[in-house]
């Protein structure tokens, strides 16, 4: 009888993983695996490292990165592309090439992830940028509006799912609005439901059919006053029924300091939201330990959403590099 799945997704602390840190991933069988700049020294490494992650667990476990470009970026030089941040590409892109060149961007971070084993990427971020937008976020959007968004984050994603690369659109019902920094605190949404229907929900509606979803650590005023999203029973349903996502819905990282209690409770009240995983991305073992126990296995409707999910990975289209960043350096101005 196969081992039952538990319903997280973990880091790990270093460059390799050690023998304690193996064990451990082998008894708990997270559903998946998060890496780090911390997890990142060059290629050959990298393929050791996600190597032994699923060997540990004795499948081909899902790995993923965020690797949007710009300021998060983990994977930098001079191993691999520095890229500009998403809204300084689309800001720069020539009348008519935008789209092309966020799928040609993406293929190509696609590839450079699907060489060293990665097969997960926590991008497109579809959040909406506005005049007040935290600086954590701002420049990591696609654009000012939702139709610019919508339409930058389907060519991510598709250039993406031809690297063989499965997408993770995040932030879950729109982090646009806030000027908190979630890291750091409980940002607030304010606006009416009707207007988060027109505006910060719709490039996520656009993109339901997406495999993977992240929430927001946000609270919603119009629709719960009190818990953030990730934690909010009305918000889950909210994004499964309003926006319509039926995908693998993970939360964000449970150790930011937008979310109070300790991290059985965090984790705890997310699973009874509606999440189907839990993030924890520290490799930190105790933290991982108390994660673990409140999250427990995965619901029988979690794991049919994550075999949908991993049943899009792919082998890549050909692409030739050069050829694809001279078509992207053409697509910009200077």
């Amino acid at each position: 009888m196969a081992p039952q799945v538990l319903a997280a997704v973990f880091g790990c602390e270093g460059q390799s993983l050690s023998p304690d840190e193996a064990a451990f991933f082998r008894e708990v069988n997270p559903a998946g695996f998060i890496l780090f700049a911390r997890n990142v020294d060059n290629p050959a490494q990298l393929v050791r490292l996600t190597g032994d992650l699923r060997a540990s667990v004795g499948r081909d476990a899902v790995i993923m990165v965020d690797q949007e470009g710009g300021r998060v970026q983990r994977l930098r030089a001079p191993h691999w592309r520095e890229w500009l941040p998403p809204l300084d590409q689309v800001t720069r892109s020539v009348p008519g090439g935008m789209e092309r060149g966020l799928w040609l961007r993406y293929r190509m971070i696609a590839h450079e992830l699907r060489s060293v084993g990665i097969d997960a990427n926590c991008a497109p971020t579809l959040d909406i940028a506005g005049d007040q937008t935290h600086p954590f976020l701002k420049n990591r959007c696609f654009g000012h509006d939702a139709g610019t968004v919508a339409m930058a984050g389907r060519a991510a994603a598709d250039g993406l799912m031809a690297g063989g690369v499965l997408p993770v659109m995040k932030h879950m019902p729109g982090h646009g609005r806030t000027v908190v920094d979630s890291h750091l605190d409980l940002p607030t949404a304010p606006a009416t439901a009707e207007e988060l229907l027109r505006t910060d929900f719709a490039p996520f509606r656009a993109l339901n059919d997406l495999p993977i979803g992240m929430t927001a650590h946000i609270v919603v005023p119009a629709y719960d006053a009190h818990q953030p999203s990730t934690q909010s029973v009305r918000m889950i349903r909210v994004i499964r029924e309003e926006i319509g996502f039926q995908g693998l819905l993970l939360t964000d990282d449970l150790t930011m300091e937008a979310l109070a209690g300790d991290l059985s409770d965090r984790t705890a009240r997310a699973m009874l939201a509606g999440c189907d995983l839990a993030l924890h991305c520290n490799g930190t073992r105790r933290e991982m330990e108390l994660v673990a126990a409140a999250a427990g296995p995965m619901t029988a409707k979690a794991g049919h959403r994550l075999g949908k999910a991993l049943a899009l990975r792919r082998p890549p289209d050909p692409i030739d590099v050069q050829a694809a960043m001279a078509e992207l350096e053409a697509l910009l101005t200077p």
